[in-house]
């Protein structure tokens, strides 16, 4: 076999064995070490000691070390932190309850109201799993006891969970930046109007689909409801100090005040504040948020350990040239290549994470985009709007998985899914949109810092 034969194989071996169960980040791991160890070989070991003498140890070293230096991954367990705290001072309960209570004459106020609060809070927390397992808590009962239709609250939370990673102080933005060596401010801002877009199409069809079908989601009884009075004091009580310090955090990354690292630290020492002024705020939450911050990240760490040591070994075989060789081959026009690429993605979505198509596979296509003309802040917002799929399409859709996780019997895996599908095409639908309209990504950052010129 010739190395991009191997190269291929290595990446279909890996996807065999994630579909099997393995752990996504130590099997990147295990799979760069093998192929790698192949790869770099030199000459056949005379000793034991030898067996280590190969630059696939040396590569691991450096990319773990690569991913420790990296301002730029600072932010993550940042903003990591300041979600966790306003978890755990049930800033998101008030907010949510609230919101319910506010949006009361509209059909699916539950529902609108979990939607709402899934983009404030992913804006605070910048991950998916967080705002789906706490959302499956805090709303599905809610829905539940209300008399919703299970797949309909399901396909609700799931979908508004995943704007986490689309909205800024997005993680995968951050790390996106760092892979492709774009801005991150410009990253944020081209973000901003996608963000509201597909957050209002979702809202957009909530009302839509209640409307026509009622009995999907009851509407509240007045006797449920508190006098109007009460109802907007606790909207502005819950909503607005969570909303000035989201602002304050995007406001002075976007102004160029702070570098994404200062604002999500400015973040965190706020979301401290917030949760003392709630007097919600106790050493065990506090420990628990520093632990639960711990956790997720170092999870992400070794994800993108495994993926950059996976991703150079496959570069280095002739992987990434035996795709790119073959797209450009096909003598694409711009839009074509946008649609195949994009294609890619969401195949890609079924049985893997974001951050393993995000660092293995965007970097295929990168290069490519000078040869087609593309402008990559808006290629990075399609690739964003696509990865949303990578948590709605079963089978590995790990939104789903979450939900089920905190739910257990509550509810079935194919009432998720059911409940996934009309968002799926909704993403698609944004997608669409931005494409025809490519101002929706790129007005904003051109407005701020200025028309960007390769």
């Amino acid at each position: 076999m010739t190395d991009p034969q191997v190269a291929i194989l290595m990446l279909c071996l890996f996807i065999f064995l994630v579909l099997l169960g393995f752990p996504i980040a130590f099997t990147l791991i295990a799979m760069g070490v093998a192929f790698g160890y192949y790869a770099y070989y030199s000459q056949a070991p005379e000793s034991i000691g030898d067996l280590f003498q190969n630059n696939i140890f040396y590569l691991l070293n450096q990319n773990t070390y690569s991913v420790m230096e990296n301002d730029t991954l600072v932010a993550i367990p940042l903003f990591l932190f300041m979600g966790y705290v306003v978890e755990r001072a049930n800033i998101v309960d008030r907010l949510f309850f609230s919101l319910y209570q506010a949006a009361r004459h509209l059909p699916g106020s539950l529902a609108i109201a979990a939607l709402v609060t899934c983009a404030v809070f992913s804006t605070a927390s910048g991950i998916v799993g967080a705002v789906v397992t706490l959302m499956g808590l805090l709303a599905y009962p809610a829905m539940a006891k209300a008399g919703y239709n299970k797949s309909f609250a399901a396909g609700v939370i799931c979908s508004g969970g995943t704007l986490g990673i689309l909205i800024p102080p997005s993680i995968m933005l951050i790390v996106y930046a760092a892979i492709a060596e774009l801005s991150p401010l410009r990253l944020y801002a081209a973000a901003v109007f996608p963000g509201l877009l597909l957050a209002g199409l979702y809202i957009v069809y909530v009302i839509t689909r209640v409307g026509l079908n009622p009995s999907l989601a009851p509407k509240p009884r007045d006797e449920d409801i508190p006098p109007p009075l009460e109802i907007y004091k606790n909207l502005i009580i819950s909503f607005v100090p969570l909303t000035v310090l989201i602002m304050l955090v995007l406001g002075s990354i976007l102004g160029g005040l702070a570098t994404p690292a200062e604002a999500a630290a400015m973040g965190a020492l706020g979301g401290l504040v917030l949760a003392f002024l709630y007097r919600s705020l106790t050493w065990k939450k506090v420990k628990e948020s520093v632990f639960l911050t711990a956790k997720a990240t170092a999870m992400v760490c070794w994800l993108f350990v495994g993926s950059w040591t996976f991703a150079s070994v496959f570069s280095y075989l002739g992987g990434h040239d035996i795709i790119k060789d073959w797209v450009v081959a096909m003598n694409l026009a711009p839009w074509q290549f946008l649609i195949l690429a994009q294609l890619i993605i969401f195949l890609l979505g079924w049985p893997l994470e974001w951050s393993e198509i995000l660092i293995i596979f965007v970097p295929i296509f990168l290069p490519m985009l000078e040869t087609f003309g593309v402008n990559p802040y808006f290629f990075a917002m399609l690739v964003a709007l696509n990865l949303q799929t990578s948590f709605l399409t079963p089978p590995m859709a790990m939104s789903a998985y979450y939900l089920k996780g905190v739910l257990k019997h509550r509810i079935e895996l194919m009432q998720i899914f059911s409940g996934l599908m009309p968002y799926l095409g909704i993403v698609i639908l944004c997608m669409v949109l931005m494409y025809q309209f490519p101002e929706i990504a790129l007005w904003f950052p051109d407005y701020l810092f200025g028309e960007y010129i390769p």
